[in-house]
């Protein structure tokens, strides 16, 4: 193979199903960040009780702890396509009757509950499912390539486009961000319906299968697989940190650096120019160092970001910083889904998928729990400290990963 070829292969094409994949994901991304942003202002003219108003979000973790291994079972007994289009319908019927109820006028904080618990009681199922599809679409040597398009274009469409665009929405009615959001999901539902995959071929099921089993034998799966396993529990103890970071990042801002709203918002700015440049640059580190590697680097660099945010008091280095985090958490998330679906056998992709996200759901309300206690304890900068802490964690637990391991499975453990 000539070393043009090589390249060419490397590349996702947009023929093939994976153009409208991206569309189909991007374009939900962009509503759900819609329907995200004007949930807490929509439940805060409803009330003004704080737990109430806390409950909404809580319970857009809370169906992944419940239901994560559930769903991701399911996907693998299921055609994902089916799967993925048939949940978009539901979700976009859903969202569509209480972008009515908004404009007439019956919201309630009760039914905000309810709406965020379905909708991600139903993401556990699209999501696996969707992680369980991209390979069927794409050549293995292109996943890296696909993931970064995917998660890029949907850090733009959530992260860039979304926020200026609803309070624009809002001034044309409060219903109006969750109408556009319902038709994200009915527009991707026809795009992912459109696919042209064939029906997943799959093992005839023992008798008396059953959904526990299937889940523990993903589990067990995950367990054996010491890249997997290592990755797994690393990214458990970031996603703490990561809580921990998420949820005292004002604080830090503009209380220990009394930098103001416009701080924060440079700060966050600044995060997400570095996601975007992860999305760029995470193929090449890969190709130099190779994928396990490139997360431990990743891992490194960001005990290194966090560490001065914690220590420097300077809105500048807290910019920095922030952008190399970014930078190195999405080459982190790249090359994690990738090995993921390179090493998972195909058959419980689904299952491994969902464990991953049920832990590191899980790690960020604790995450946050932490934070907000240790900045009650010893000081507004310390939640950062902490996560740095909790980074280094990680980073020891992928170290034996980077050994060579025995069998064929060593030849694939850096892919």
């Amino acid at each position: 193979m000539t070393t043009t070829e090589a390249v060419a292969a490397s590349v996702p094409t947009w023929r093939g199903g994976f153009g409208r994949l991206w569309t189909a994901a991007v374009l939900s991304r962009f509503g759900d960040a819609l329907r995200t942003a004007a949930l807490p202002l929509l439940a805060a003219s409803l009330t003004d009780e704080p737990m109430l108003i806390a409950s909404v979000t809580a319970c857009g973790y809370l169906p992944w702890i419940v239901f994560g291994l559930l769903g991701g079972a399911v996907a693998d007994r299921i055609d994902q396509r089916r799967a993925m289009w048939s949940v978009d319908v539901v979700r976009g019927l859903l969202v569509a009757g209480f972008a009515t109820a908004v404009a007439l006028g019956h919201a309630t904080i009760g039914l905000l509950i309810a709406l965020a618990f379905a909708l991600t009681t139903l993401q556990t199922l699209f999501d696996n499912a969707a992680t369980a599809l991209l390979p069927t679409l794409v050549d293995e040597k292109a996943l890296g390539s696909a993931n970064a398009r995917l998660l890029t274009g949907q850090q733009i469409a959530g992260g860039l486009l979304a926020a200026p665009a609803v309070p624009l929405l809002i001034l044309a009615g409060m219903a109006v961000p969750f109408a556009a959001d319902a038709l994200t999901y009915l527009v991707a539902a026809v795009l992912v319906a459109s696919l042209r995959t064939s029906a997943p071929q799959r093992d005839p099921r023992p008798a008396g299968s059953t959904l526990r089993g299937d889940i523990a034998a993903g589990l067990r799966a995950l367990w054996r697989d010491r890249a997997l396993r290592g990755l797994c529990l690393a990214t458990a103890l970031c996603n703490i940190g990561v809580g921990a970071l998420i949820a005292t990042m004002v604080l830090l801002v503009t209380g220990w650096l009394d930098a103001g709203t416009g701080g924060y918002a440079a700060a966050m700015t600044a995060y997400a120019v570095g996601s975007l440049t992860g999305g760029w640059v995470q193929g090449r580190l890969a190709a130099r160092v190779g994928r396990i590697r490139s997360v431990v680097l990743a891992g490194s660099a960001q005990i290194v970001a966090l560490v001065a945010m914690g220590t420097v008091r300077s809105l500048a280095a807290v910019v920095v910083s922030l952008a190399v985090f970014g930078l190195m958490g999405m080459v982190w998330n790249v090359s994690t889904t990738t090995l993921m679906q390179q090493r998972a056998p195909a058959e419980m992709l689904g299952r491994i998928s969902s464990a991953f996200r049920t832990l590191a759901v899980a790690g960020a309300p604790l995450g946050a729990l932490l934070g907000g206690a240790v900045a009650t304890a010893w000081g507004l900068n310390t939640p950062v400290l902490c996560a740095a802490a909790l980074f280094g964690l990680s980073v020891t637990v992928l170290l034996p990963a980077l050994q060579p391991a025995n069998g064929g499975q060593s030849a694939r453990a850096d892919a």
